[in-house]
């Protein structure tokens, strides 16, 4: 590549404008065969970059936008300021799941990627963080005369998820043309499964703990139209200038379309349903990109209806759909923003009309994009390219026994035989597509060893709680400086779990002081501490902790109390039935009192407030009691 001149470099600093020479553009996309294929007949390369653009002059000068382009964080503080100057107060989610005399009708689209290593009609390479246009195959750009082939390993992840949601996987199945045009779509249409799916009825379960509405009671049950097979488009990546550069080795990368039946009645609901499918596609290793890595999209369909419609029995209302939300807080504030502007615009008495409608990061309202496409504007046919799809009962029922653990199951033992928390349980196995509640088996499992233990016991309890806390607290504290914890799909990263064990082994055994251990994970960490070496950096450092004895701790119990009075008579008064509570605040203030004042490097906490409370009861309060 050669020097770019300042020149340059300045426009591009200053107002974002890109030089084109050499570069591809035209009113339409344009692909140069000559510089973009090698010599393979069936594996081919295209990597640069196409731009998409209106015609400019041939001089192709480069323009300063005559608008100047405001950043996102200033939007929003402008946006939050003028909310706050109208003084109205934007209503928390969980107090705007319903509106009086109204009720919402939500369905939802999910497109997931399948964990496979081709794509769906050509062997090129599935592609995340490669190269652009460097994984393209002849057909994944329609080119003529190639015809697709279809790979038949891409099956094996889809009949997984759609055995996790519940559905009738279908011995027979068949592809459909979904035409449309657009830049991101090189054949003119999409393959999808929209006749006949290989999956049907399922349906997914949440509770209370899957962040459902309040309204939905404990358990809510959501049915599953189909799960259908479809290929992707090409990513397509806005520059300034009207300009759209495309990345093709997203296109035919395999997706399943999981279409959900409009049972849906509450926008928080409707985010714990994404949520849910997410957990459940990466516990059967079907999807492992999520949300947040942009393997998984969600479209919702909003209706709105008055009560007495629903009373007299008559239709839903007219539907709009918004599209490619990205993230699970999307899903919720898209579906609140749209139902309150449906029942803005048929309060005023106008009408809904049918469209496709879009959101954006830090949006109040939803934005038209176009009208609603329908079935007969998408001229749907069978691929004449492509036979049907046969699935035997026996892969059906191999992958249905070796799918392992579904999460409410898991969930519900991780709760029940090691007592977490319902919150901590799910955040262990959405974390790192499923590979931190890994790691956290790996951890516990070298703590049992260490300490020797096994069982349903109390003990088990513990050390377990105390695993669960350092895999989803402690570790999450180091992705603050660093994001990445190398957290690989058997369990493992940068803190080895057999070190993490030792650290928690001797935490446990009261061995170190919590300081002290996290210290110990920073090193780990940093490298600073070899794999295994945990106890010998301890005694090289001499970390041990040589708590104080009873006697000790009841010296300085009595040094922090000296001139307490006022607080011990709290005491006095709840011990004599004039306090409801016990004054555990003043407890926790002489506690910390008394870690100040001793050597908090010999100090435990527990025990401190063990001694301080035993003494309250059995030295000063008899004694203060005394003397009144």
């Amino acid at each position: 590549m050669g020097r770019i001149s300042t020149t340059e470099l300045s426009r591009y600093l200053l107002t974002g404008q890109l030089s084109r020479r050499g570069c591809l553009h035209a009113q339409f996309p344009r692909i140069s065969a000559s510089a973009a294929f090698g010599s393979s007949p069936q594996r081919r390369h295209f990597a640069s970059q196409v731009e998409t653009t209106t015609p400019r002059p041939s001089n192709h000068a480069t323009t300063v936008p005559t608008t100047p382009v405001t950043p996102l964080r200033k939007q929003l503080k402008e946006e939050a300021k003028a909310l706050k100057a109208s003084g109205k107060k934007k209503k928390k989610n969980a107090d705007n799941q319903t509106v009086p005399g109204w009720e919402l009708t939500v369905g939802i689209e999910i497109h997931a990627q399948l964990n496979t290593a081709r794509k769906l009609f050509s062997p090129a390479a599935t592609s995340f963080n490669d190269l652009p246009n460097s994984h393209v195959a002849l057909f994944d750009l329609a080119m003529p005369g190639s015809q697709p082939l279809f790979q038949p390993e891409t099956l094996i992840p889809a009949v997984r998820a759609a055995l996790a949601l519940g559905c009738a996987v279908q011995p027979v199945s068949r592809f459909d043309r979904k035409h449309y045009f657009h830049w991101d779509q090189p054949a003119g249409y999409q393959i999808t499964q929209y006749y006949h799916p290989f999956a049907r009825d399922g349906r997914v379960v949440l509770h209370a703990r899957d962040g459902i509405a309040a309204e939905d009671g404990d358990r809510v049950e959501i049915g599953i139209r189909q799960v259908q097979m479809e290929q992707d488009t090409a990513k397509t990546t806005a520059q300034p200038g009207e300009v759209q550069w495309l990345d093709f080795n997203r296109v035919g990368l395999p997706l399943i379309e999981i279409i959900t039946l409009p049972q849906i009645r509450h926008p928080a609901t409707a985010a714990a349903l994404v949520r849910k499918v997410q957990m459940l596609l990466g516990a059967v290793d079907a999807c492992v990109l999520g949300m947040e890595a942009g393997g998984l999209r969600a479209d919702v369909n909003v209706s709105v209806r008055r009560a007495e419609d629903v009373a007299a029995g008559k239709p839903l209302g007219t539907r709009t759909e918004i599209k490619n939300l990205s993230s699970f807080k999307a899903v919720e504030d898209a579906i609140i923003a749209e139902r309150d502007r449906q029942i803005a615009v048929l309060e005023a008495g106008g009408v809904v009309e049918g469209e496709t409608r879009g959101w954006s990061l830090g949006s109040t309202e939803t934005r038209r994009l176009r009208g609603k496409e329908g079935e007969v504007d998408y001229r749907y046919m069978p691929d004449p390219d492509l036979g049907p799809v046969v699935i035997g009962e026996d892969l059906v029922s191999h992958l249905a026994s070796s799918m392992g653990v579904l999460p409410d199951t898991e969930i519900d033992e991780l709760v029940a035989r090691y007592g977490l928390s319902s919150k901590d349980a799910m955040s262990l196995m959405m974390l790192d597509n499923g590979a931190r509640i890994q790691y956290f088996y790996n951890v516990l499992d070298a703590l049992e060893e260490r300490l020797g233990l096994g069982g349903d016991t109390e003990s088990d309890q513990r050390h377990a709680l105390l695993a669960a806390n350092w895999c989803l607290h402690e570790l999450g504290k180091l992705t603050e400086l660093s994001s990445d914890l190398g957290m690989t799909p058997d369990g493992e990263c940068h803190v080895p779990s057999t070190d993490l064990a030792a650290i928690l082994c001797h935490l446990h055994r009261k061995e170190v002081t919590a300081k002290v251990a996290k210290e110990l994970l920073w090193s780990v960490f940093r490298g600073e501490v070899t794999t295994g070496g945990v106890t010998q950096a301890i005694e090289a450092g001499n970390l041990w902790f040589k708590e104080l004895s009873e006697q000790e701790y009841a010296e300085l119990a009595d040094k922090v109390v000296d001139g307490e009075d006022k607080v011990v008579r709290e005491f006095l008064r709840f011990k004599q039935g004039k306090l409801k509570a016990y004054p555990q605040g003043k407890l926790m203030f002489l506690v910390g009192k008394m870690m100040r004042a001793g050597p908090e490097e010999r100090m435990d906490p527990a025990s401190a407030e063990r001694v301080m409370k035993d003494r309250m009861e059995g030295v000063y309060l008899p004694a203060l009691d005394g003397n009144e």
